[in-house]
C-alpha cells in the first residue's frame, strides 16, 4: 500500500476525509448561511443591498471560518492569519451573491421574500462549493511532514597514491 493511500484511509477512518469534511462544511456553512440570509433581509430594508451584503459577508465569513477551522477541518489554524488566507473567498462570495441579488431586482421589480431567499441561498451554495475547495486545499490543508530523503552515501574514493607511496610499498 502506498503512503498516500494509507494517509487517505487513515483520514477517512478518523473523520477527516473529504466526504466527512464536506458534510460538516454543509452543516456549519449552511447554518451560517441561513442565519446570514435572515440578517441580510433585515439590514437591506435599512441600507443598500450592496452595503448590507458586504457587512453580512464579512461577519458571517469570520464566524464560518472559526467553525470550519475547529469543527469542519479540525485544523490547528487559528487567528488573523487563517482569516487572511481565506479572505479571497469572501470577495468572490460577495461578488457572486450581490450579482445574483442585483440581477433578481433588475428582472423582478418587487420579488417576494421567498424568491429573494431562494436566489441568495442558491448563489451562496454555489459559491460555497468553490469555498470548500479553497479552504480544504489551501487554508486548512493538513501539512504532513515528508521525511527527508538523504541520497545514498557515496563510497569514498581511495586516496590517490603518488609514485613515492607506490615505490615504498613495493
Amino acid at each position: 500500500m502506498s503512503s498516500s493511500t494509507g494517509t487517505a484511509m487513515a483520514a477517512a477512518r478518523n473523520g477527516n476525509g473529504p466526504v466527512a469534511s464536506f458534510v460538516r462544511f454543509v452543516v456549519f456553512g449552511g447554518g451560517t448561511g441561513l442565519a446570514a440570509s435572515g440578517v441580510l433581509l433585515l439590514l437591506s430594508s435599512h441600507m443598500s443591498l450592496a452595503l448590507a451584503n458586504a457587512i453580512v459577508s464579512v461577519l458571517s465569513t469570520v464566524v464560518a471560518n472559526e467553525l470550519h477551522s475547529r469543527l469542519t477541518f479540525r485544523s490547528g489554524e487559528r487567528g488573523w492569519r487563517m482569516h487572511m488566507k481565506s479572505s479571497g473567498t469572501v470577495v468572490v462570495g460577495y461578488i457572486f451573491t450581490t450579482a445574483a441579488m442585483t440581477a433578481l431586482h433588475t428582472i423582478v421589480a418587487e420579488p417576494s421574500v421567498v424568491t429573494e431567499q431562494a436566489v441568495y441561498l442558491t448563489a451562496s451554495a454555489l459559491a460555497g462549493i468553490g469555498r470548500f475547495a479553497v479552504l480544504r486545499v489551501y487554508v486548512f490543508a493538513t501539512r504532513t511532514k515528508t521525511p527527508t530523503v538523504r541520497p545514498a552515501e557515496q563510497p569514498t574514493a581511495a586516496p590517490a597514491l603518488d609514485r613515492t607511496a607506490v615505490a615504498v610499498a613495493a
